[in-house]
């Protein structure tokens, strides 16, 4: 508890854990209730999963070249600027969906809402790579724990105001979460220096040294993981209770939740890299026995169980992120993460799917989640060119 009371007492650390909390909201609000809203207009689940991935996609290939941009300019002028542009082209969403648009119509407004997501996670990422070494990690997995409640809270809140109203509310609520986030993490970037960038191409950041290991084995494991989430509705589906793989969801992420505090408390004493390769096996040991499950209690206990080690492992690949990343690219380093673990999610969501309505069926599913952190493991033994050493260490300045 002393070392999350030590975090708190940073300088702005308040506001990047409750305005970042907010403002990652929408992330896990607004596909799920685009997706219930389009197809409540248009009657298509085909129409609403491709606005759905049209507003991921945009958002995802937004991010790297706006976190380019934050760490040059400073990220503050742009999430204010988003602050104003994203309930604008929400609310743009909403009109064209609720009034009957044209499918096209419907996409493209997706596209430009997730075009002005705002750089929420990477900013707040960076800022507290800039934090005390000392505080760094258990920051981190502060982070990390922060970002699993998200994907508890979000979905909840979707669910609630769908029932209670429609899912146009939820779009609204996200939007102005959105805002809310954006403003309190730009109010806490605005100490930002920007460190001098020299003349780079745009796939620099991607191939520093170090950087491709990390990047190879999160969007290895996150395959797995989109995997998982699509395989878990369908277990729910197949035992005759639906309605459960909320629930198990749910329990998975607590379970990471509970990995994320009890790890960031801890002082570890072996490498970042040493600690990521064995968390990932121990992300590989809590998905083995899934395939082999057959009643949903049992797959709670062990999604609970197998998801302590994710927010742990989150933890300490965002350490080796700041530790990586140039010093003028921490941003955009972040923000790669996250584009590329989410494509990678995606993907995997999708050989899921495809596995279930094969005779591999919903097993297939589960080891191939398994398959994916196991190759995330061995992409972290497979030996790379070592960062520069004075490319590791960061001076500490005000978050």
């Amino acid at each position: 508890m002393r070392a999350y009371l030590t975090v708190w007492r940073l300088p702005s650390a308040p506001v990047l854990l409750l305005a970042g909390f907010a403002g990652r909201l929408p992330s896990s609000m607004v596909p799920l209730a685009l997706l219930l809203m389009v197809q409540q207009q248009t009657g298509s689940y085909a129409v609403a999963g491709l606005a759905a991935a049209s507003l991921g996609i945009a958002s995802a290939g937004m991010a790297p070249v706006l976190g380019r941009l934050a760490d040059r300019k400073g990220p503050r002028r742009i999430l204010l600027t988003q602050a104003a542009l994203y309930p604008l082209l929400l609310g743009l969403l909403v009109a064209v969906t609720l009034g009957g648009a044209p499918d096209v119509a419907v996409v493209a407004a997706s596209a430009l809402a997730g075009a002005s997501t705002p750089l929420v996670s990477g900013t707040v990422r960076a800022l507290w790579s800039r934090t005390d070494p000392r505080s760094r990690s258990t920051a981190y997995a502060l982070d990390a724990t922060a970002t699993e409640l998200v994907f508890v809270a979000g979905p909840t809140m979707v669910a609630t105001l769908a029932v209670l109203a429609e899912p146009a509310w939820a779009v609204a609520v996200a939007g102005v979460l959105g805002v809310v986030g954006a403003l309190g993490i730009g109010g806490a970037a605005r100490s930002w220096v920007s460190a001098p960038a020299p003349s780079t191409g745009l796939f620099t950041t991607v191939l520093a040294p170090g950087m491709p290991r990390v990047l190879l084995s999160g969007s290895a494991v996150m395959l797995g993981f989109g995997a998982l989430e699509v395989a878990i509705p369908a277990f729910a589906d197949s035992a005759g209770s639906p309605g459960i793989s909320g629930v198990l969801l749910a329990v998975w992420s607590l379970g990471s939740v509970a990995g994320g505090l009890w790890f960031g408390a801890r002082v570890m004493s072996a490498s970042l890299p040493r600690q990521y390769r064995w968390l990932l096996f121990g992300v590989t040991i809590g998905l083995a026995p899934l395939a082999w499950v057959s009643s949903p209690w049992a797959l709670g206990v062990l999604l609970f169980l197998g998801g302590t080690a994710i927010a742990p492992t989150l933890t300490v690949q965002n350490s080796l992120v700041g530790s990586l990343a140039p010093v003028h690219a921490t941003t955009e380093a972040f923000t790669w993460l996250s584009t590329i673990t989410v494509g990678a999610s995606a993907v995997g969501a999708a050989l899921g799917g495809a596995l279930i309505e094969t005779e591999a069926g919903i097993p297939g599913a589960l080891v191939l989640a398994c398959l994916g952190a196991a190759a995330a493991v061995v992409v972290t033994l497979v030996p790379g060119r070592r960062a520069p050493a004075a490319a590791v260490p960061r001076e500490p300045v005000p978050a």
